[in-house]
């Protein structure tokens, strides 16, 4: 069973660039450049990880993530961001939710998914 991620990214490249990393060692991804975009989507389908951006257009990665954690209480959260400092003051994001700081190398990313869900693609990249 593959495993599925719902990654909400505005930028055009960085979506492009972890949805391929991603994709190339065995995750189904799909991908929304927008918080709002990925709701409907968390209401019809079923993920087993969110992958998000924090600072995104309309509706940012925080919110996203409290949103999704009614919609599919079930679902593993992890953030990528710039703004780690930010992200992490209030308490404001789940409590089991990983946070990645940008820039970081696709390798960490793919250990880090890998280790949510104890598989071993990380070793092909």
């Amino acid at each position: 069973m593959a495993i599925r991620i719902l990654l909400a990214e505005d930028d055009d490249s960085m979506r492009e660039y972890l949805s391929r990393a991603l994709e190339k060692t065995g995750y189904t991804v799909t991908t929304v450049d927008r918080g709002t975009a990925a709701l409907p989507l968390l209401e019809s389908q079923r993920f087993d990880l969110l992958l998000t951006d924090i600072v995104m257009p309309e509706m940012d990665g925080i919110e996203l993530a409290q949103r999704a954690s009614v919609l599919a209480p079930e679902m593993r959260v992890m953030f990528i961001t710039g703004f780690a400092a930010v992200a992490l003051k209030n308490g404001q994001t789940p409590p089991d939710a990983k946070v990645l700081s940008k820039p970081f190398h696709l390798r960490d990313l793919v250990l880090e998914v890998d280790r949510m869900f104890q598989v071993g693609t990380a070793a092909d990249l």
